[in-house]
């Protein structure tokens, strides 16, 4: 709910103190800031600044959210000139997001929880709960140092990947016989402990393998994503850490293998056990699993040829009328989506195609008046998005295109899509 405590003149001026930071004249110029702070008003990161500075800001925080409390109902948003200002409140913790961008507030609240799992990664939820329980006031930086790079990293991620507002994953795409092929020599390398055995590339899931009775959520894999391609080290030896993955199990860990296929090749193999002393069982079934590759299927180079390249993707679609596009597939809860190209080939206008799709993606899943079809004309370029029960797409077109025009060019699109859907999304997932 949104809540007005004062004046509107009393709430800017509250607000514009919340963006002054004295170690960073700039700060309040940032376009969105993320805060964590303990219920208790305790300072435990802000994206940008020294949280230490920020003490005063946070206890404000906190006690605007405790005001509402109070009254038995919480404080969700508040939108002062031309910020939104977003609150969730998950246990213990009171996450803060301040944006001027195109985010909606759903999609802000969708951040947060994406931070929140971040945390709970390195952190149970049972842990987090036990900790605060018994001291409220408990210092939780104590615990997370060392661990603030994976959080600028999701922060960074979520700025300019689709991926976490469309709650999918993009695949690599890969001729169906060779993914069978990988898919195939991960399931070789069962062991009693092995829940999932995944391979990635940058923000590009390659393959995946799982129990029969279980699913890997897609905000799970972002989570593993997001560990692997936030440090460098895993890229120079096998590497062994306990993680958790919320939607999975908030409660306990998973332990995680984790490892490049070559020094050739840009492929991560992450190997999920139940078992913490499982590491050199893993580090077998890893030999066998390469074994395989390099022998018998030889897929190696078509992993590293697909990753630099893009060899197998939908690029050759982009060009007069259709700039760029995303494709979610709601069976398989997977995108597609080019590679940036003119005029998107800058990393300024990179980041306004990201806000374009967002500005589209909330227009569609608004709670007020959700629609089927959406399309708007810019002065920069045309906008079109359509959403049906199998599919989610979103298009930017030649501000010239018309309706008529944009849509048949998306039924195209689509058509090819299905023709080449084995090719760009995993559509048998295989099973142990």
């Amino acid at each position: 709910m949104y809540w007005c405590f004062a004046s509107k003149e009393t709430i800017l001026c509250f607000f514009t103190l919340i963006l002054i930071d004295v170690s960073h004249p700039d700060w309040s110029k940032i376009n969105k800031h993320i805060f964590i702070l303990s219920e208790a008003g305790k300072p435990i990161y802000s994206r940008y600044g020294n949280e230490e500075k920020l003490v005063t800001i946070m206890g404000v925080m906190q006690a605007l959210v405790s005001f509402v409390q109070d009254s038995d109902d919480t404080l969700q948003s508040l939108v002062a000139g031309n910020r939104k200002y977003v609150f969730l409140v998950k246990g213990p913790l009171i996450l803060v997001a301040v944006s001027s961008l195109e985010d909606s507030v759903p999609q802000l609240q969708l951040q947060l929880t994406y931070v929140y799992h971040q945390i709970l990664s390195v952190l149970t939820g049972a842990q987090l709960e036990k900790i605060f329980e018994q001291l409220r006031n408990y210092d939780l930086r104590k615990l997370l140092g060392g661990t603030e790079k994976f959080l600028h990293n999701l922060l960074d991620m979520m700025d300019r990947d689709p991926s976490f507002f469309l709650e999918s994953v993009q695949c690599l795409p890969i001729p169906v016989h060779y993914r069978d092929s990988i898919a195939s020599s991960l399931q070789h390398a069962k062991t009693k402990s092995l829940v999932f055995a995944i391979l990635i590339t940058e923000n590009q899931l390659i393959t995946l393998v799982r129990p029969k009775k279980y699913n890997l959520h897609p905000a799970d894999l972002h989570l593993i994503i997001n560990l692997v391609n936030a440090s460098t080290s895993f890229q120079s030896c096998e590497s062994w850490l306990p993680i958790c993955l919320p939607k999975f199990n908030d409660s306990g860990y998973l332990h995680a293998h984790i490892s490049y296929l070559s020094e050739e090749c840009p492929a991560c193999l992450v190997l999920l056990s139940t078992d913490k002393d499982a590491f050199y069982e893993l580090a077998e079934s890893r030999e066998k699993i390469i074994k395989r590759l390099t022998v018998k299927s030889n897929c190696i180079p078509v992993i590293s040829e697909a990753i630099t390249t893009n060899k197998y993707g939908l690029d050759y679609i982009i060009g007069s009328e259709i700039w760029h596009f995303l494709y979610k597939s709601k069976t398989y809860g997977q995108f597609v989506s080019p590679k940036c190209r003119p005029p998107y080939n800058t990393v300024e206008e990179q980041t306004r195609l990201q806000e374009l799709y967002k500005y589209l993606h909330h227009r569609m899943h608004a709670s007020a008046k959700p629609l089927k079809l959406v399309y708007r004309l810019r002065s920069q370029e045309a906008l079109l998005g359509w959403i049906s029960e199998t599919f989610e797409l979103y298009a930017v077109f030649n501000p010239l295109v018309s309706k008529t025009v944009a849509i048949g060019n998306v039924k195209r699109l689509m058509a090819i899509i299905k023709q080449e859907e084995d090719k760009l999304f995993i559509v048998n997932a295989r099973t142990f």
